[in-house]
């Protein structure tokens, strides 16, 4: 759906739904690995379903920016979304926040 800056330091993604999804998330991932200085908000409010592949680009992503000393937070995930990472063990793993302006608050708290 798409990839934006909203400062110099803060990439967001709104992510299409599956299949796209994973795509989106692999686009992310270049992004990041080529620029170190990014925190990235991840919107899911358009898409109810993610698949295997779209954790794994998640985890990668998470990792990516975990070595650089940066943030990944997850928005606006919905209900069976966040069923399925705590199903997986990874409810804890991952930065929740209730939508984009509490994703932010959260990345500004953390400087």
């Amino acid at each position: 759906m798409g990839i934006r800056n909203l400062s110099d330091d803060v990439l967001f993604v709104t992510l299409p739904q599956e299949p796209q999804l994973q795509l989106e998330l692999a686009a992310v991932n270049e992004i990041v690995s080529n620029r170190a200085d990014y925190d990235v908000v991840i919107d899911f409010s358009s898409g109810e379903i993610v698949t295997s592949s779209s954790i794994s680009n998640l985890l990668i992503l998470h990792n990516l920016l975990d070595k650089k000393g940066r943030r990944l937070i997850l928005c606006n995930v919905g209900f069976l979304t966040r069923c399925v990472f705590t199903v997986i063990g990874l409810d804890t793993f991952f930065n929740f926040a209730e939508d984009k302006f509490a994703a932010l608050a959260v990345i500004q708290h953390s400087e």
